[in-house]
């Protein structure tokens, strides 16, 4: 039996459609139909722009495939805070895109401690430089970037999402994966760490993917599951569960074909 929801893709920041081969691959398996979207080409776009691009791609793609019923979406990061904003925010009055469920992979779904890391005075430049060619563009500046000032964990959108809260029509998931070994090569950068906001100051967990700490990514009303479920395979691998290899981990992947088929 073919599933009755389409699923679509929505890559993270500074990322592109490519990352979700490994995923689509298993969907197209599954018999699932696959709506894959590109906001790679919108530079220098906030929330707003992209979320507008989200919308008007998914009405796209309803008239051309003829399908009215509701989607699943599947985000990667900033990619997920994005799609809550077009759902919550923007659709959260009318709720003309009918979502069955959201499925975010490392979602910063309180804000990005990251985001705040880069603008941190004491910390940011040092940050920055560590981050550069592997997941910051060179010579890049956080000021400009009107996306990463937008979901910094003290940034304004992250609050205009708190007041909107979680659509009751919508299944929430989150995957997050975490350093459960304490394992230094798990993102070699940070000593295996993930660097976490507070008010109370910064502090390194290694509960987090390097990238985006637990703190950032868990809700309230939204089921979690934590990766790897066996942690002795971080031995191995540990690398292949960080923030930037997650759309490709084959246990992520196959994490989320199960949350497609209930």
């Amino acid at each position: 039996m073919q599933p009755s929801c389409p699923v679509v893709l929505v890559h993270g920041w500074k990322s592109h459609p490519g990352v979700w081969k490994p995923l689509i691959r298993r969907l197209e398996e599954e018999s699932f139909v696959c709506w894959n979207f590109s906001h790679s080409g919108l530079r220098d776009a906030g929330a707003e722009e992209i979320g507008r691009a989200l919308m008007d791609f998914i009405h796209t793609m309803q008239e051309e495939q003829a399908y009215h019923g509701p989607v699943d979406l599947v985000c990667h990061s900033m990619g997920a805070a994005v799609a809550r904003y077009m759902l919550e925010v923007m659709d959260g009055a009318s709720c003309r895109i009918p979502v069955r469920t959201l499925i975010g992979i490392g979602p910063p779904n309180n804000g990005s401690s990251m985001a705040e890391l880069f603008n941190d005075p004491i910390h940011g430049p040092e940050i920055l430089r560590r981050l550069t060619g592997t997941f910051v563009p060179r010579t890049y500046d956080p000021a400009e970037d009107r996306l990463v000032q937008e979901f910094r964990r003290t940034g304004p959108f992250v609050e205009v999402l708190r007041k909107a809260g979680l659509r009751r029509d919508i299944r929430y998931r989150v995957i997050v994966a975490g350093n459960l070994t304490a394992t230094p090569d798990f993102f070699p950068l940070f000593g295996g760490q993930t660097w976490e906001y507070s008010p109370d100051g910064w502090q390194k967990t290694v509960r987090g993917d390097g990238i985006v700490s637990h703190a950032d990514s868990l809700i309230a009303g939204a089921e979690a599951v934590l990766l790897p479920a066996d942690p002795t395979v971080l031995d191995g691998a540990p690398a292949e569960y960080c923030h930037v290899r997650l759309p490709g981990n084959p246990e992520v992947v196959e994490q989320v074909i199960r949350f497609l088929r209930e």
